[in-house]
């Protein structure tokens, strides 16, 4: 089923429009990425409204959709108000976690249309990937892989986790890397138990632990990593923590599998790293969804209720973070299957000493 079918399989009689506001539901509707506009979907019809910015683009590569461009004249508003009246629609299912309250404010006076949220509902189907999603996220994986091991060769003590971070950058775009998924976090020594730290002018030094989590986009969708490196030479307690991590990542993989709770693949991680001592130094979860963001549904958490279904896809990253010491966060992506899954993330989990 194309994506579009998917949106229109949400109209009824209560709800006959889908107001489409986030770039990733219009990438995901149109199967194409434009950066800015604003689209409509009925059973009579729809429409994609964006700029002279974006309009060539969007009429050589959007499918489906009436391709309209906006001006000072003619706004959003104006142009969805002339939709909602040529397709007849009534009410318009809307994406709540992406409008400000001034953007809703001003689509609910001025459409002619009552709106309802329905951001679970037009979000939901991005849990499940179709076979060309998952091969785009494979390429940005593959992407991601290379960029790792080549800035492995870049790493010396003597320079700043900034400027480690500009080589990364640089290692992504030069292998393909089409954007990026997230700022990289790179963090050296004790910034290392900051699970989201951010670069500073702090030099690398050797005896340091080295952890990076970055990721690139392919043709819209997120690649996500994490690895912990170690400069020069790993203490013994380094050495133990980095394993235990390792470890619970593994325990987590082997319990990843479609029928099974996102919680109970946490629990199958988090086990390992408090049966070891350490639990109170893990305060994350286990893993988070991805595709065309970084971050989706469903999650590997403790809460994480949703059963899991082949085709979903989901990081892997248990972490271990001692304040004021170092931190370590061991991170792939795994595509669920009926009887277990699929590790996309190619590159090597032991101890890497640069």
């Amino acid at each position: 089923m194309k994506n579009l079918e998917k949106y229109l399989s949400l109209l009824n009689e209560e709800v006959d429009g889908l107001l489409l506001t986030s770039r990733y539901s219009r990438h995901y509707g149109a199967e194409y990425d434009i950066s800015e506009g604003v689209a409509i979907v009925s059973k009579k019809g729809c429409r994609y409204f964006t700029d002279s910015r974006y309009i060539e683009a969007a009429q050589k590569g959007i499918k489906g959709f009436e391709v309209i461009m906006t001006d000072r004249e003619h706004p959003f508003t104006l142009l969805l108000n002339e939709a909602i009246a040529d397709f007849g629609v009534t009410a318009l299912g809307y994406e709540e976690d992406y409008l400000t309250v001034a953007e809703f404010n001003a689509y609910e006076s001025k459409l002619n249309a009552k709106l309802i949220p329905m951001n679970a509902q037009i979000s939901g189907f991005r849990a499940v990937k179709e076979d060309w999603e998952l091969e785009n996220m494979r390429k940005a994986q593959a992407i991601t892989d290379k960029a790792f091991s080549e800035i492995c060769t870049r790493i010396k003590a003597g320079m700043t986790e900034k400027e480690l971070q500009a080589e990364l950058i640089y290692c992504l775009y030069k292998n393909g890397g089409e954007g990026l998924s997230f700022d990289p976090i790179v963090v050296s020594g004790p910034n290392t138990s900051l699970p989201h730290g951010v670069a500073t002018d702090r030099v690398i030094q050797t005896g340091d632990f080295i952890t990076m989590d970055f990721g690139v986009l392919y043709h819209g969708y997120c690649s996500d990593m994490t690895r912990t490196v170690a400069v020069g030479y790993a203490t013994d307690e380094m050495k133990t923590v980095y394993n235990t991590v390792l470890q619970a990542q593994l325990a987590g993989i082997a319990a990843t599998r479609a029928g099974v709770k996102g919680k109970e693949i946490d629990a199958a991680a988090r086990k390992v790293i408090e049966d070891a001592g350490y639990g109170s130094y893990f305060g994350h979860g286990y893993g988070h969804s991805l595709g065309l963001e970084v971050h989706e549904a469903p999650n590997c958490n403790p809460s994480g209720e949703t059963v899991m279904e082949a085709g979903m896809v989901s990081s892997a990253e248990p972490g271990i973070y001692l304040p004021g010491k170092f931190g370590v966060r061991i991170e792939d992506v795994v595509i669920f299957t009926a009887d277990g899954c699929k590790n996309i993330t190619k590159s090597p989990k032991n101890l890497i000493i640069v």
